[in-house]
């Protein structure tokens, strides 16, 4: 039962110190309290924790304007956040877990703008039938947590961009991003804010909970525990290196002859590369395969690799189109 109410809010936009800070308070929250967690990322794509980064974005993209592919730890599509979007989670014991509950806190405080906000089939929350808060949720055992963005004034182009995958041929096992068409809650309301959600927020998180909150602070220890969470979370391992295999084909022509690759990948790593081509350099397809293969299936890895190889600089354009 719910006894208590406490609320923590980011002051930073970085997208592996706030997934840490997220860990860190779903593994501390006292029995009885529903925590609110309010936060932000600058220029990120978060994707599931079962999702495989190369099918979801265009990670050389974002990466190249300065951007971040973090994971998080609930299933779930993927997503953009910029600071025109903000974060909530719900944090409790899973004895207490009220999903319902939770939501009627976002379309109060949705509501208390005249933004005439509903559910849809897939937890999501639309308005004027278009989605503008995509939820996701966790569940470790004897707690859970209910988290999700809330569009206010997102970069459509950027999110148009990031989360379009190319055309190439991709076969992958990991779990798939539905699309949605999405609004703006500032096309709605013109006059909202992030820093007037966050207040909607908390107000209508106590009048459903029926119980003022109190603020979470953090102690030196704690401080401490989430800069390690933080190093996970950033971690080459954790971002790309699961266990989702795929296939990647990619072709393409150009001046010295025409080039067809298929790459195995698992762990984020070229585990097989197969090239075909009808260059006059019968050299060039066995020394790119043994150049792919062992390679991590990312810009900086393959630069060093291509580098300095016959016709690697077309490769590396090739492959830009996919990593």
């Amino acid at each position: 039962m719910i006894e208590t109410l406490a609320t923590f809010e980011s002051g930073s936009f970085d997208p592996f110190l706030n997934l840490a800070m997220e860990q860190h308070l779903l593994e501390t929250v006292n029995s009885g309290c529903c925590l609110l967690y309010l936060w932000q990322n600058e220029n990120t794509v978060v994707i599931g924790k079962n999702q495989n980064p190369w099918a979801e974005c265009r990670v050389s993209l974002l990466e190249a304007e300065g951007g971040h592919l973090a994971r998080r730890l609930s299933g779930g599509g993927a997503v953009f956040h910029d600071l025109g979007n903000l974060n909530f989670t719900f944090l409790m014991p899973t004895e207490d877990y009220d999903l319902a509950k939770q939501q009627r806190v976002l379309l109060a405080a949705c509501r208390s703008f005249g933004i005439p906000g509903s559910l849809s089939g897939r937890n999501d929350l639309t308005a004027d039938g278009r989605k503008f808060s995509g939820n996701a949720f966790y569940h470790n055992g004897p707690r859970s947590y209910h988290h999700g963005t809330l569009l206010v004034d997102v970069d459509g182009e950027k999110l148009s961009r990031y989360l379009t995958p190319s055309k190439a041929k991709l076969e992958t096992k990991g779990v798939a991003s539905v699309r949605s068409r999405v609004v703006n809650l500032i096309e709605l309301c013109p006059s909202l804010t992030i820093d007037a959600l966050k207040k909607a927020l908390v107000a209508a998180f106590e009048q459903v909970y029926g119980r003022k909150s109190i603020p979470r602070t953090l102690t030196e220890a704690e401080e401490r525990r989430v800069a390690e969470l933080r190093e996970q979370y950033a971690s080459w391992a954790w971002r790309f290196g699961q266990r989702l295999p795929f296939t990647c084909r990619v072709e393409g022509r150009f001046p010295w002859g025409g080039v067809e690759l298929q790459l195995q990948v698992n762990e984020g790593v070229i585990q097989r590369a197969t090239v075909y081509s009808d260059a006059m350099d019968a050299a060039f397809p066995p020394a790119l395969e043994q150049a792919l293969t062992g390679c991590a299936f990312h810009r900086e890895a393959l630069l060093e690799k291509l580098r300095h190889m016959t016709y690697g600089t077309d490769i590396l354009i090739l492959l830009e189109q996919e990593i």
